[in-house]
């Protein structure tokens, strides 16, 4: 063999060697993505079960409340009867005019509120509406601020909960003040007012701005609001306020009187 043939010979063995050295690094980098990739979908999958399994575990907070003893030695009722409307059924036999009282049954006594139609019509036609309708029954307040207010009408104790729709803003006049015994309705922000109401209870509510829907206001049933502010209490996940009672009121009932 000729030293030209014995050197081309060499050549392209070199060049087979060289290709299949580059297959093999091809390879093993195919498999390293692989497995990459891999055990990013195993994470991932983990991390979601996790967060499933996580939330399986932890109850809610109408199921904590519903755990808990009924406040001021009541009766627990029976589990709220989940509720969604399009929109409130408006109530013929309210007026402008009319003198419309509401007597709110609670586990603690009741507490009687006289509701304002002259200036918040649209908020007391569905209050009136979900009232009748036994929206309110069995729900629970979930929220107990003595130096603030007592708030309710959540099904889902969580304050995001509502009646599957949302009523038209209310504001008070300017000059008004959330003094103690206003009762207004809870929102989080303009257009959302559904079903949750609040009592104001404390002096301190003379800082809450005009930006709630009014209702009325509290004209019996002061030593009920005294035994729910008197209940103890924790402070709920992701909030900086001492307000989730560690015993439960719970709405049992509402009569609707119009005069």
């Amino acid at each position: 063999m000729t030293d030209r043939r014995q050197r081309q010979k060499e050549l392209r063995a070199q060049r087979r060697a060289e290709e299949e050295k580059s297959a093999r690094r091809k390879e093993l980098s195919r498999r390293i993505v692989s497995a990459f990739i891999f055990g990013l979908v195993v994470v991932g999958a983990i991390v979601v079960m996790t967060m499933f399994s996580g939330r399986n575990q932890q109850a809610t907070a109408y199921e904590t409340l519903r755990s808990q003893p009924t406040a001021c030695g009541g009766t627990q009722p029976p589990p709220v009867e989940r509720m969604s409307f399009e929109a409130p059924e408006r109530q013929t036999d309210i007026t402008t005019a009319s003198k419309v009282t509401a007597t709110i049954t609670t586990s603690c006594g009741d507490l009687v509120i006289e509701l304002d139609p002259a200036n918040y019509p649209e908020t007391v036609n569905s209050f009136v509406f979900l009232a009748r309708e036994g929206f309110y029954d069995g729900i629970p307040f979930h929220r107990i601020n003595p130096e603030l207010l007592v708030q309710g009408g959540d099904p889902l104790a969580d304050s995001t909960g509502g009646p599957g729709y949302v009523i038209a803003d209310e504001r008070p006049p300017a000059d008004f003040t959330f003094e103690p015994g206003v009762v207004a309705m809870a929102n989080r922000g303009a257009r959302t007012t559904g079903s949750q109401f609040f009592v104001v209870v404390h002096e301190n509510g003379r800082l809450l701005t005009r930006n709630f829907n009014g209702l009325g206001r509290l004209v019996e049933g002061q030593d009920v609001i005294d035994r729910m502010t008197a209940i103890e209490r924790t402070t709920p996940s992701g909030i900086r306020e001492e307000s989730f009672p560690l015993e439960t009121v719970y709405i049992e009932s509402i009569a609707i009187e119009v005069e």
